[in-house]
């Protein structure tokens, strides 16, 4: 499945302090397994909470942002993948301005979920996601451009011409 953030109309988000696009969803019957999403953060503001979903944030574009709990500080610092739980309260706080991050969202009692950033060579297995920040990514035949991408039908191998975000998606059971 291929996927072209400019064909996607970003959707406000409920504070208004920025956008999504969603990219990509894998959903069962009970609910969401998966989400891939393209995120324009604005302005400071709270972080919308998935209780019971793990997330995975990652900056591809601006500084980054702070983002505060009750008990902890996490940072999310450019083309470095953050892992944690989605169902925390937490408020962000953009570094030097607004920001893009593409976002994972998960059901950890269906997959597991590891984010990497690539550049040269791509090898990729059957389901995962391949999302390209900046330059191309050369799958065979299939050539994608910035902020495009695909969800893997089989294994591929290629070539990044610049930066591409790898999402592995580790099955662990089937969804109900």
């Amino acid at each position: 499945m291929r996927f072209d953030a400019a064909q996607i109309e970003p959707m406000p988000w409920k504070n208004s302090g920025g956008t999504t696009r969603e990219l990509a969803v894998r959903e069962g019957a009970d609910g969401l397994i998966w989400r891939l999403s393209l995120a324009e953060i604005a302005q400071n503001g709270p972080f919308s909470a998935f209780p019971g979903l793990w997330r995975v944030h990652t900056i591809i574009a601006g500084q980054g942002l702070r983002l505060h709990s009750t008990d902890a500080e996490r940072e999310a610092k450019p083309l470095i993948p953050l892992e944690f739980d989605g169902g925390l309260a937490l408020e962000a706080q953009l570094i030097d301005g607004p920001c893009r991050a593409v976002n994972v969202i998960l059901d950890p009692r269906y997959v597991q979920v590891k984010a990497q950033v690539h550049q040269g060579a791509f090898a990729g297995q059957a389901g995962d996601l391949a999302f390209v920040i900046d330059g191309a990514l050369h799958l065979g035949s299939d050539h994608f451009v910035a902020a495009q991408g695909c969800e893997l039908e089989a294994p591929a191998q290629g070539v990044v011409e610049g930066t591409v975000l790898h999402v592995q998606i580790k099955a662990l059971r089937e969804a109900m």
